[in-house]
């Protein structure tokens, strides 16, 4: 499993706001384009929230539920994984004198993810899990805007980080 430690310069509460509105997504998870819908009560272990994902010209519409929520503490997710299968994501966070140590882990949790995980894909994955962190402390210490998604807008504009999102809705 992944292992991806930063401090964020905002306490735990800010960063789990953060967390806990399913629309911030679209900015901090690498490779998010849109957030198409959410669970009402999210982040109640059970919910989800609906998202396209982009890898070049495909974009691939999945969804995450919670496993576990403790807020401000430690929010579980299992995300799909597509076409790898499915993975789980782990935020915990841990005050600090002056903000909010966030440690992120992020592995397979079904059958055929565990079988195509292997060092490269760690490595990868951390890669990836370095900028997303970056990001969420962008948000957490108030350097970047609300992003905008097509469930927060009214369109279907998307608005992640990583572009507008193309393709039909499911």
């Amino acid at each position: 499993m992944s292992t991806t430690r930063k401090h964020i310069a905002a306490p735990p509460e800010k960063v789990w706001a953060i967390l806990a509105d399913p629309d911030n997504y679209a900015h901090w998870v690498v490779g998010s384009r849109d957030i198409r819908d959410a669970d009402p009560g999210f982040p109640a272990v059970g919910t989800r929230f609906h998202h396209t994902l982009a890898f070049g010209p495909i974009d691939l519409k999945d969804s995450s539920e919670v496993v576990e929520a403790e807020e401000p503490r430690r929010l579980v997710l299992h995300v799909m994984a597509r076409p790898f299968g499915r993975g789980k994501v782990v935020m915990d966070l841990a005050r600090t004198g002056d903000g909010t140590h966030v440690t992120m882990r992020e592995g397979p949790a079904s059958p055929l993810a565990r079988l195509t995980y292997n060092p490269l894909a760690d490595l990868l994955l951390h890669g990836r899990n370095v900028e997303a962190l970056r990001r969420l402390a962008e948000l957490a210490e108030g350097e970047h805007a609300e992003p905008t998604t097509s469930r927060n807008s009214g369109s279907n504009a998307g608005g992640g980080e990583d572009g507008p999102a193309v393709g039909p809705e499911s």
